[in-house]
Parts: C-alpha cells; structure tokens; sequence
C-alpha cells in the first residue's frame, strides 16, 4: 500500500495550479494542432483571464490532473474525469498532451493508466468511457492499450478542415481493468 498511484515511470499525476499552470495551458490553446486534437469545436484561443477563471471554478463532478515528466517534472498536458456519476458509478475521460515534443511516445498512454488505476482504486468507479476523434488513430491506439474497448460511433458528427468525422465512442469496466493487472 505504499505505492503512490499517481506516478509511473514516464509521468506523475499532480494538482493543477493556477499560478504554476495557467499560462501554460494559454499557450497550448494558441498551438492549432494541440487544439484539432484536443477539442471537438473550432480552435478557440483562450485568454490567460479565462484559463485562470476555469482553475478557480469548484466542481465536484471533476477530477483533474496536470501530467508532469517524472525525470524533470515538466507539465506536458492534463488529464481528468468529468460528468462523475457517483450514483451510477461512471464518468467521461479526456486527455491533452500540450507539449508535442512528448506525443507518441507513450507519456499519454502512461497518464491515463494512472488516470484508471485512481478511477478504479480510489474512486471506486464501475466505468470510464471516452470519445475519440476518429481521424486521431494514435489516441485511438493508446485507448486500446489502456483497455478500452470500442462501444460504437456517432456518425459523422463534427467537422474539422471542411471534413465530417465520426466520434468513436469507447469504454472500460473496473472488472475489465483489474483482470488485464493480473495479467
């Protein structure tokens, strides 16, 4: 019981801070590419103010996490549970790796590992579903390898570069997640 859940070997888990992070996350959504892969909207370029505004809001239905490198504690991108349904016992995932230079290389793969093992463990969640983009085949794959399994899609229902793309919907149960660690 003395391993921290919150840290793996690529990435650690932490608390987003306002002073520490919210430039940061300004200036990822000035990066368009960050932005196609992270938001289903069109690109929005979100003033400093309005990050800061978002950090100081109080929602119990919302677990967030900064993703820091563990060799140099660098933030990289944040990762979180939304629309937590106690009763139900599921909530949505989502991820945004901001720093390019770590994408693909497994850091977000680690992160929602670790984003899992804290839904399951310690918030004693039944399922974790997410949606996926479906022209963003390196989170699609990185899902998978998290366990996740495809639930089906929802035609056709954004639009990105004058394309219409589907939403692939996936998810994963607690049982499913505590027979692939044994494994």
């Amino acid at each position: 019981m003395n391993e921290d859940i919150l840290r793996g070997k690529l990435v650690q888990l932490r608390a987003i801070n306002k002073e520490r992070d919210a430039e940061l996350l300004a200036a990822w959504s000035r990066d368009s590419e960050t932005m196609r892969l992270s938001s289903i909207g069109p690109i929005y370029l979100y003033p400093l103010k309005q990050v800061q505004d978002w950090l100081d809001e109080a929602n119990p239905g919302v677990c967030d996490f900064a993703i820091e490198t563990v060799s140099d504690e660098k933030c990289i991108g944040t990762v979180g549970l939304d629309e937590i349904h106690w009763v139900a016992g599921y909530a949505w995932a989502g991820i945004a790796l901001g720093e390019r230079d770590y994408m693909g290389r497994g850091y977000g793969t680690e992160a929602m590992q670790l984003l899992l093992r804290f839904a399951f463990d310690e918030l004693n969640l039944h399922r974790v579903q997410l949606s996926a983009f479906e022209f963003n085949h390196r989170a699609i794959r990185s899902y998978e390898k998290c366990g996740f399994k495809h639930e089906g899609s929802e035609r056709s229902s954004m639009s990105k570069e004058g394309q219409r793309w589907d939403l692939v919907n996936m998810g994963i149960l607690q049982s499913e997640w505590r027979l692939a660690q044994e494994g």
